[in-house]
């Protein structure tokens, strides 16, 4: 199937951001966008989470918020493909236009507030698939009205973790009001209690143990760092996404700079990459670091990994550069990897803290 993108992209960056990604979705739900898949480098294998993913790359959540082309984007060649943010609750979430490019900086501003369609709906897509081709994410977050918001990343687990490969438990989004408050040391000790809990019974029932995967903002200080590293360390979380969108606008130039809102794409990248070597250190490389922020080469996906990622995640890219993209990042990522040596994408991981 002849590729379409570059015929049609000059018609999407022209149209309201938001219009163009439903655009996309439907696309890629009617088959009109082809599939990439082949098989990966052997180099780009890797086991993390109690996974093996085919390559490190994974598409961030955000993009198929409503689980409705998790296995058409695997088709585009990710290693792995995370859904959500999932709601107990079906939510509008901000009024538009709520997303923002700037495309003179390689980003884009959000203020959706997650916006899905609820966990009912999702875990009826999730159970409909009829090709469970790769390993599947589900990203997992609060109503913006709940009275008990833990209680709704406890839902999220039960609901979802018999249907995805690991969950993440969203704490990060700087666009609901209150949320990234469950970053702090009580709060977080409560969350991570709780939602252990609920993964541990779905265990003993299901005979498999689900991985837990937090997401943290890269506005964090070094207490929070810390305090963060500490309690995912304590209570054996097997994952954090490191990170989510940003406040900052550090550099900026595009107008849209003053939207309020997360920022995600290039400007993200360095910020986003110190938090997640601060992460590998204060975890002392104990648990597995998927990532995310500003990505957009097989370059920037190695800097990740070798401060301490294991996997790492883009999206603001893609709807920049397109699905080849996914195919560039790996070729370049593998041509990067045999030119310094190393046998595998493990071999790399921390690399600059040697």
């Amino acid at each position: 199937m002849i590729d379409l993108y570059p015929l049609v992209s000059p018609f999407l960056k022209h149209i309201d951001p938001e219009t163009a990604h439903r655009l996309t979705i439907r696309a890629l739900r009617t088959g009109l966008v082809p599939d990439q898949s082949a098989p990966d480098e052997q180099i780009l294998r890797i086991d993390a989470l109690g996974l093996s993913f085919p390559n490190p790359v994974g598409l961030a959540a955000g993009f198929d918020k409503n689980a409705e082309v998790p296995d058409a984007m695997l088709g585009q060649g990710f290693g792995f493909v995370e859904i959500g943010s999932v709601t107990p609750l079906p939510q509008y979430g901000n009024p538009r236009p709520r997303l923002f490019r700037l495309p003179e900086d390689g980003a884009v501003i959000n203020r959706n507030g997650f916006n899905n369609e609820g966990v009912e709906v999702v875990t009826s897509r999730l159970e409909a698939r009829s090709n469970k081709r790769g390993i599947l994410g589900a990203n997992v977050g609060a109503n913006k009205d709940s009275e008990d918001r833990i209680a709704d990343y406890v839902t999220g687990i039960q609901r979802l973790a018999g249907l995805s490969d690991y969950i993440t438990i969203n704490i990060s989004s700087p666009n609901t009001p209150g949320l990234r408050d469950l970053q702090g040391k009580a709060e977080m000790d409560e969350l991570l209690t709780r939602c252990c809990a609920a993964r541990d019974e779905l265990a003993v029932v299901d005979g498999v143990r689900k991985s837990l995967v937090v997401k943290v903002a890269p506005d964090l200080d070094d207490l929070g760092r810390e305090v963060i590293a500490e309690a995912v360390m304590t209570h054996g979380i097997d994952g954090l996404i490191v990170s989510n969108t940003t406040l900052s606008r550090d550099g900026l130039e595009n107008a849209n700079k003053s939207e309020v809102g997360g920022m995600s794409g290039i400007p993200l990248f360095a910020l986003s990459t110190e938090v997640l070597r601060d992460m590998y250190r204060l975890t002392r490389g104990s648990v597995i670091l998927i990532g995310a922020g500003g990505i957009a080469s097989g370059a920037d996906a190695y800097a990740k990994i070798r401060a301490g990622a294991s996997l790492v995640q883009f999206y603001t890219a893609l709807a920049y550069a397109g699905p080849r993209l996914v195919v560039t990042i790996k070729q370049e990522l593998a041509a990067l990897l045999q030119r310094d040596g190393f046998s595998s994408v493990a071999d790399a991981v921390g690399a600059d803290h040697t």
